[in-house]
């Protein structure tokens, strides 16, 4: 089977969704989730929100009512990962390590950075007057956001192609300076990041605002999405429209009433209204019956929204549950990556002066044994004893020993981790938890690291 295309989309969390959104980015990236060969990662930006938003009470509105809106649209959380950005700690931390090797001139050429200097210097200005860190290393917690699930595609807006560049610049830089020490670290053959490629939204729909301009907040033209039906009416009245009277033939060409109806008409009812435009149906029939089909499309989802919103923690858990899903592919790629630039999670005593302990911590181990029908099997246990996977019996001990580092390798690619990856085309069976696996193996790794890197200290 063809391994998945990984996406990633960040929504920010600093406003209300509007009409726009929802045609231009929601609805679209939902139906992209459902697609089998596509595997979709949608976070909330709440790190990325501080850069612009001073108001904590904001901040927090919005990531409720974004994460209720898409849920109420219908994103299937149990195909898509859905998560915060704030609840994925491997995210900072890479930041870190990616500042680390990051040059400080490539950030200087960020757009955002440079307009903001520009604007103080045409005021007379302090260059960074009024300029944050945050502001200034957006672009490398934006890198750290892709790169963490090593995402093939980031779908953006052309404003934002410098940034997926840049993260790739970036990507690249570790990929040279540490790229041995990760395969050594994961005993796979792969650079450690895959550099992404940016998907340009040429054909998203952008929908024109109450007074005809793109709907934006910047505009402060927008129609909110989750209106009741009397205020939505009462806003889509608010549609600037020409002066001509009922019975006057109307162009659909131009007119901000008929792209708003269009972009969630089907093809039979967009030629119907274009008709009715022909015929000179009069702007008050004809928001009427835009008031309509949207409301007809939005009814059901509102109701869900309004029940979501007033259940938060049911909210949470579902943003909890997306952020363990997530962990389980960051958690034990940062641990490679740690120990890649020097930073094992375990300290190495020097020879000699370790101190005695008379316990030592359970870990997870592979067992090997010979059966009765001659035929040599292994089994991975976690910690506490449990099985995760046993094998079937294999000819030659060697065998065995390939099945095992080739589970190794698997778990150190982050597009692994479902329950059909660990059986190895049938020779494996899953036993235990498959959240569990990925971890245990990490952990294997680990040891056996300090292991290699003890015995060289002392050879």
């Amino acid at each position: 089977m063809a391994a998945k295309i990984r996406t990633l989309t960040g929504i920010t969390t600093s406003g209300t969704p509007h009409l726009g959104n929802y045609v231009g980015a929601i609805r679209p990236a939902i139906a992209e989730s459902r697609r089998d060969d596509v595997e979709s990662f949608y976070f909330l930006a709440d790190y990325h929100a501080l850069v612009k938003c001073e108001d904590p009470a904001r901040v927090a509105r919005s990531r409720l009512e974004i994460a209720a809106t898409w849920l109420a649209l219908g994103l299937d959380t149990e195909r898509a990962f859905f998560y915060r950005q704030s609840d994925i700690p491997e995210i900072p931390e890479l930041t870190w390590l990616l500042t680390c090797v990051t040059a400080k001139g490539l950030l200087n050429r960020a757009h955002a950075y440079k307009a903001a200097v520009d604007r103080n210097v045409a005021e007379n200005e302090d260059a960074d007057a009024g300029i944050t860190a945050g502001l200034f290393m957006y672009p490398v917690l934006m890198a750290a956001d892709i790169l963490v699930f090593n995402a093939h595609r980031v779908p953006v807006g052309r404003d934002q192609i410098q940034h997926i560049e840049m993260a790739r610049d970036i990507g690249q830089r570790f990929n040279h300076l540490y790229g041995d020490a990760f395969r050594r670290v994961t005993k796979s053959a792969s650079d450690p990041f895959v550099l992404p490629e940016v998907v340009i939204e040429e054909n998203v729909a952008t929908l024109p605002g109450l007074d005809g301009r793109k709907m934006s907040k910047s505009y402060d033209n927008t129609i909110p999405l989750w209106l009741p039906a009397p205020q939505l009416k009462k806003a889509l009245l608010g549609i600037v429209t020409d002066s001509r009277a009922p019975g006057e033939p109307k162009d659909t060409e131009g007119s901000n009433l008929f792209a708003i109806y269009q972009a969630f008409a089907n093809a039979d009812e967009s030629a119907a209204m274009r008709e009715a435009f022909a015929n000179g149906i009069g702007w008050g029939e004809a928001k009427q019956r835009l008031f309509e089909r949207i409301d007809a499309e939005l009814a059901e989802p509102r109701e869900r929204y309004d029940a979501l919103m007033a259940r938060p923690d049911e909210i949470e858990d579902r943003l909890e549950a997306g952020a363990r899903k997530a962990r389980e592919r960051s958690a034990p790629f940062l641990a490679a990556l740690r120990e890649s630039v020097g930073l094992s999670s375990r300290v190495i005593a020097a020879k000699g002066n370790a101190p005695k302990s008379k316990t030592v911590a359970a870990a997870p181990q592979w067992k090997r044994y010979r059966e009765k029908d001659s035929r040599f099997y292994f089994k991975l246990e976690s910690a506490d004893g449990a099985v995760l996977l046993q094998s079937s019996g294999y000819e030659q001990p060697e065998d065995s020993g390939k099945a095992i580092a080739a589970l190794m390798d698997l778990a150190s690619r982050p597009d692994t981790g479902s329950a059909t990856d660990w059986t190895l085309q049938g020779q494996v069976t899953v036993q235990g938890a498959t959240e569990d696996i990925r971890p245990a193996l990490a952990m294997l790794a680990a040891i056996e690291a300090e292991k290699r890197a003890a015995k060289s200290s002392g050879s």
